[in-house]
């Protein structure tokens, strides 16, 4: 009866099994995984946030498959703050990255077709082209002190059916930016094999310092069709209001063409509110306050985690250059699963195994630096006590 691109296994692991025991017994739980900002102990302004929905617009409904025009125009304003000028009337709405995903996906691909996606990069790719009929293929971030682009695992896997290059940017979880030179190489791959890019942008606003040497925004960037998605969800911190962009950019005939094809899908759905559109310029001018909040919890919890760590010869904090995630290099003792299972079963503390973002062997966790700091700093102290008595 049901079609096999929803033919996921649902049954939960150990580690979900073990999670849902202790919180039915009442036992301790320090979760460093926990990126859901609502969720982080941040403070909210309630009437500012749920005021700008009392709205008697809201009553008037006036489909646009780009979205209304001052709310693409606010999401312009948002580029102005990174000194870029987005045409408005290049930006379309949607409910979330991942329906700009969907998208595109449709846009550009016939089933069958195929996309490169980082690794390590977040598994949600994997559901999000098995629904779409897209298949995915690997590239690989690697790293020596720092990540960069192995543009030999790209070369080697682009074949007829390829369509597009994914690039997340800052990664999710390495924290990665893409550098000018890597991205100069970047467009020489796809203007010769006829690829779009697609940039994932969500986390651009969190980055730990400044870096010449880093490409900006793919938002301004018109060497190749270029698709680049951001949301309220993280520059915000208001993931429950669901809204996201796509901006569209490349020569003047191909992005012409690829918004002309694009109103089409976007006008078929329809999927942002009038109310969450109305309040979105209002909701923007929170974001200094919002973002500025996520920022200093990053920083507190990323500068305890170095120096809990420095002295530690077993333990390696990865170089991270942005976003909400830090990764740990840990002895390879055990395997990423038994450390997994061994810490949530007798301390409590949840970390995400690298297994999880496409690590290709053990020895990585991945841990959230927006978990509130008195939780981020108990579990990292029984993580490091319990590494050093084990080795």
């Amino acid at each position: 009866m049901f079609s096999t691109r929803t033919n996921w296994n649902l049954t939960p692991n150990k580690s979900s099994r073990l999670i849902e025991e202790r919180r039915a017994k009442g036992l301790l739980i320090l979760d460093l995984t926990e990126s859901n900002p609502t969720l982080c102990g941040f403070h909210y302004p309630q009437e500012d946030i749920l005021g700008a929905l009392l709205n008697p617009e809201n009553l008037i409904y006036e489909p646009n498959s780009k979205g209304l025009q001052k709310t693409r125009a606010a999401v312009a304003e948002y580029y102005s703050s990174h000194s870029i000028d987005i045409n408005p009337e290049n930006i379309f709405l949607t409910a979330s990255t991942s329906e700009a995903y969907t998208f595109i996906f449709r846009l550009l691909m016939d089933v069958g077709d195929e996309i490169l996606v980082p690794k390590p990069s977040y598994p949600l790719m994997e559901y999000l082209t098995k629904i779409s009929d897209v298949e995915i293929k690997y590239y690989n971030l690697l790293y020596d002190g720092e990540w960069f682009f192995d543009f030999d695992s790209i070369t080697r896997n682009i074949s007829k059916k390829t369509k597009a290059i994914l690039l997340i940017h800052p990664n999710n979880p390495t924290g990665s930016y893409i550098k000018k030179e890597e991205y100069k190489t970047l467009v020489e791959v796809c203007a010769s094999n006829n690829l779009a890019l697609i940039a994932d942008e969500v986390f651009l606003d969190y980055s730990f310092y400044e870096d010449e040497s880093r490409v900006n925004s793919l938002a301004e960037k018109k060497d190749v069709l270029t698709f680049t998605f951001s949301g309220i969800s993280k520059i915000i911190g208001l993931p429950q209001m669901k809204l996201a962009w796509i901006v569209v950019n490349g020569r003047e005939d191909v992005g012409r063409e690829a918004i002309s094809r694009l109103e089409i899908i976007a006008d078929s759905y329809l999927t942002v509110s009038t109310p969450i559109q109305n309040a979105a310029k209002n909701w923007f001018s929170l974001r200094e306050k919002q973002n500025g909040d996520i920022r200093n919890r990053i920083k507190v919890n990323y500068e305890f985690l170095v120096d809990r760590t420095k002295n530690n010869s077993l333990i390696k904090v990865m170089n991270v250059e942005g976003g909400w995630n830090a990764i740990l290099q840990i002895p390879q003792l055990k395997s990423d699963e038994e450390w997994v299972e061994y810490f949530l079963t007798n301390h409590g503390v949840i970390v995400q195994p690298g297994f999880f973002y496409d690590f290709d062997r053990d020895g990585f966790w991945v841990v959230s630096l927006l978990t509130t700091p008195d939780i981020f700093q108990k579990g990292i102290d029984i993580i490091v006590k319990e590494i050093m008595v084990s080795c």
